[in-house]
């Protein structure tokens, strides 16, 4: 039987073009795999949709839950086409046998990147500066003065790949850095020059804050009205994690009142934000629309990871980057063939 991958249909056309361009679905193809993009766009999905298949990769926001798996067992995968699976319930995934994917390592340098290119553009001022330009407003320019970054101190808030990608772009520039995770990063701090304070120090003593952290019930709403009011009125946050990470109201009321400096923001609570948002209207903040990173080197890197992982499941190998895996039996996904002959429970 031949294995069947779905692809969701948010970020996709029929014809497996995609938001991100060319994701080489013709590894697929080569490897002797089978794929087709679902007919409908949905936030969760449907059992009744992944019937037959044999992975799925979810290639945007598309949630994936217990009811989601489909009962005859036959699906073994789901990859994320990215780092996040904030959206997949990995626990319910796992009891039922299905494997979790993501690409984390891919991700890691668009994203900082992403980090450097919005601590810079608030740096200058850039995008107001912009603006007054187009808009015949030069005279204002004496007012966006920019804030130079010698001897600035750069916290990052979550030292996972990211973050500590993050860390040694920011060290190489010469500017001091401040770090915070929940679970020991002591070795890879001292490697890079990371000084590893508790977050209320970070926040305090910091001239740029970095979002970086994983989105789940523990980190929701992290940097809330308590942790923003320890940051200095010259501060500036940036966030690249997940809009519930920040508490975006405290944050936009904060700004308003120029009791913060500024924000770079790359993902929010909502996403499309609304129009009436009232990060809209502020001119100390830059906005991007959940894809700064997403630069043709980004759709390389990721697309190699995921279609690897993907022929890797199909082989019955285990993928190089895992969510959930092994299961509670300890084992990781069969071949295909005991799969077609035993199902899953």
């Amino acid at each position: 039987m031949v294995y069947q991958v779905l692809v969701t249909r948010g970020y996709a056309e029929p014809d497996g073009s995609t938001v991100f361009g060319d994701i080489e679905l013709s590894r697929l193809t080569d490897a002797g795999l089978a794929w087709r993009v679902l007919d409908d766009e949905v936030e969760e999905l449907r059992a009744d949709q992944l019937e037959g298949a044999d992975a799925v990769l979810v290639l945007g926001p598309e949630r994936v839950s217990a009811a989601s798996i489909p009962v005859s067992g036959r699906l073994r995968h789901v990859a994320r086409f990215g780092a996040g699976f904030d959206a997949v319930d990995t626990d319910a995934c796992a009891r039922r046998g299905v494997l979790v994917t993501n690409t984390p390592e891919a991700v890691r340098r668009p994203v900082a990147d992403s980090v450097i290119a919005l601590l810079y553009a608030l740096s200058h001022n850039l995008v107001i500066k912009d603006r007054l330009v187009r808009e015949g407003r030069w005279a204002e320019r004496q007012k966006w003065r920019g804030s130079g970054l010698t001897g600035a101190t750069v916290g990052i808030i979550g030292l996972g790949g990211i973050g500590l990608e993050t860390a040694r772009r920011v060290r190489a520039q010469g500017l001091r850095v401040l770090g915070y995770n929940r679970s020991d990063r002591g070795r890879e701090a001292a490697t890079i020059g990371i000084e590893l304070r508790p977050l209320d120090e970070v926040l305090a003593a910091s001239d740029y804050v970095v979002v970086a952290v994983a989105a789940n019930p523990r980190t929701r709403h992290l940097i809330g009205e308590r942790e923003l009011s320890l940051m200095r009125p010259t501060a500036r946050l940036i966030n690249v994690s997940r809009g519930v990470v920040v508490d975006e109201k405290a944050l936009a009321t904060r700004l308003s009142d120029g009791r913060l400096a500024g924000a770079g923001l790359d993902v929010f609570t909502e996403e499309p934000l609304k129009t009436d948002s009232p990060l809209i209207a502020l001119d100390n903040v830059i906005l991007a629309p959940h894809s700064l990173c997403w630069t043709d080197q980004y759709t390389a890197a990721v697309s190699a990871s995921v279609m690897a992982s993907l022929i890797a499941v199909s082989r019955g190998e285990r993928p190089a980057e895992t969510v959930n895996g092994p299961f509670p039996d300890g084992t990781w996904p069969r071949r295909n063939e005991d799969n077609d002959e035993k199902g899953r429970t």
